[in-house]
């Protein structure tokens, strides 16, 4: 997820989620999560976001919740994130001036991506009846443990910030 500026909408979930991401940590374990366990941002992010209201997903809510959103993340999120981290080398004689104005818009149509996707994840959420946890806690390390059974594992330490993040602050 990349952090916008001046980012207004009216969702709760996409509030939660640039509230949550900003928390000390959080965006650099996150992308590790991401990056080394394959973890959609997002998703987590709406797991979480459920999870304050201690609602609880279960593998088969993952599996549909992915696979809803895979061919956005894979044909739109993704490409734009892989060129947007391009540019920070830069490309080639292009002056970095050109190519550090071109990844800022990209950055920002990577954003809308996002939004496009966090959109379509609480609409699909909203449409869903959630088992009730006895806490948020539980809930959050339910929900991402269900995450991290179903992408096959989750480093320990970036998933512990998480938690640790989410159940040290009410958002």
């Amino acid at each position: 997820m990349t952090t916008p500026e001046n980012a207004a909408d009216d969702s709760p979930f996409w509030r939660f989620s640039l509230r949550f991401y900003s928390l000390p940590d959080v965006a650099p374990a996150c992308l590790v999560l991401q990056d080394e366990a394959g973890a959609d941002v997002n998703l987590m992010l709406l797991l979480l976001f459920l999870a304050q209201s201690h609602r609880l997903v279960t593998s088969d809510d993952i599996a549909r919740l992915d696979h809803m959103i895979r061919t956005w993340r894979d044909e739109a999120v993704k490409p734009l994130r892989g060129l947007r981290r391009r540019l920070k080398q830069g490309i080639d004689s292009l002056p970095s001036a050109i190519s550090e104005a071109f990844r800022n818009k990209i950055k920002h149509v990577e954003l809308e991506a996002e939004r496009i996707e966090q959109h379509w994840l609480e609409r699909e959420a909203g449409r869903r009846a959630f088992v009730t946890a006895p806490s948020r806690a539980e809930a959050a390390r339910s929900n991402l443990m269900a995450y991290g059974a179903y992408l096959g594992r989750f480093p320990k330490e970036p998933l512990k910030i998480v938690l640790d993040a989410f159940t040290d602050r009410p958002l």
